[in-house]
């Protein structure tokens, strides 16, 4: 037996079934005559008639009368016609766009991911998954941490790359890539030269250079200094790891990222920390929500690349 779920959709089809009427009423007036139109919709001509009575009933006027041995609109027949129309051709395209989200080659995928992320490590995820489907789509939000996870919570967002991971039952999350962080400071400090690594607390006392409350990268900085007995001194907060490694340049103060691509930026000096330190990145999304076909495949490549 087969089932109307195992069918694949049509986009056509699937408009029909959601706008009878609206579909009527187009047929009505492109074949000016019932028992055409019925046969074209495949459904009795009574059915025809009925729907236009009932719809004459509601209006308190004529929709369709008699022209030699077929009929025409009448002009509210027609105004509704042309109004139809136009419902119809905006109900099809949103209708195509469904039918393309949920086809895994042809969907569209809203990725969110923190600023840090985005020179290597989504480019790399969207190269290698766009190999296997390449009509995929992608919406890319950059921002914070905490504006991510709201986007995804409330729908705008289907996946998440942050660090932090969240937690708890709300959440899923799987990691999906790890790096290093280090100190960054000015060419000229006194650390600037050192082969070695430096402890955090050799940081004590310095003006920090740090993103806005929010993002993901201030609250690991914090707990690690929080672990390592050191107390921050915000001197500078900016939303951007450019501005905030453009500060340190400047030699306004120093910070702890991750490490540069391609090495330090010029202005600065990057060195490892002691010990060793490193942020988890997640790909995230809200706990019992099926996603489209798209959103699933590219969800499961990025696990896939750990």
């Amino acid at each position: 037996m087969t089932h109307e779920s195992d069918r694949p959709l049509d986009a056509a089809q699937l408009t029909a079934d959601l706008a009878p009427t609206l579909n009527l009423l187009r047929t009505v007036a492109a074949e000016g005559h019932l028992t055409r139109a019925a046969d074209r919709l495949g459904i009795p001509q009574p059915t025809v008639s009925r729907t236009l009575a009932r719809l004459a009933d509601r209006l308190g006027t004529e929709i369709v009368t008699r022209d030699g041995r077929g009929v025409r609109l009448t002009r509210t027949g027609a105004k509704l016609a042309t109004a139809a129309d136009d419902a119809y051709r905006e109900l099809a395209d949103r209708c195509r766009e469904v039918v393309e989200e949920l086809d895994p080659n042809r969907g569209r995928v809203a990725l969110g991911f923190q600023h840090t992320m985005g020179g290597a490590l989504v480019p790399e995820l969207i190269r290698g998954f766009r190999t296997d489907h390449p009509g995929v789509r992608f919406r890319l939000v950059q921002g914070a941490r905490d504006d991510l996870l709201t986007g995804a919570r409330d729908g705008r967002i289907d996946l998440c790359l942050v660090s932090p991971m969240p937690s708890g039952p709300d959440w899923e999350a799987t990691p999906v890539a790890r790096d290093e962080l280090v100190a960054v400071v000015p060419t000229g400090h006194r650390l600037a030269g050192r082969s070695t690594s430096v402890r955090l607390a050799d940081l004590a006392g310095e003006d920090f250079a740090l993103l806005s409350s929010g993002y993901g990268l201030r609250r690991i900085v914090t707990e690690l200094a929080d672990a390592a007995g050191v107390a921050l001194r915000p001197a500078w907060e900016g939303e951007e790891v450019d501005t905030v490694r453009g500060l340190v340049a400047a030699g306004l103060g120093v910070t702890v990222l991750p490490r540069a691509l391609g090495g330090a930026v010029a202005g600065t000096a990057e060195i490892s920390l002691s010990p060793a330190a490193h942020r988890t990145v997640g790909i995230a999304w809200p706990a019992h929500r099926t996603p489209p076909p798209a959103v699933h495949a590219f969800r499961e490549h990025a696990i896939s690349r750990r």
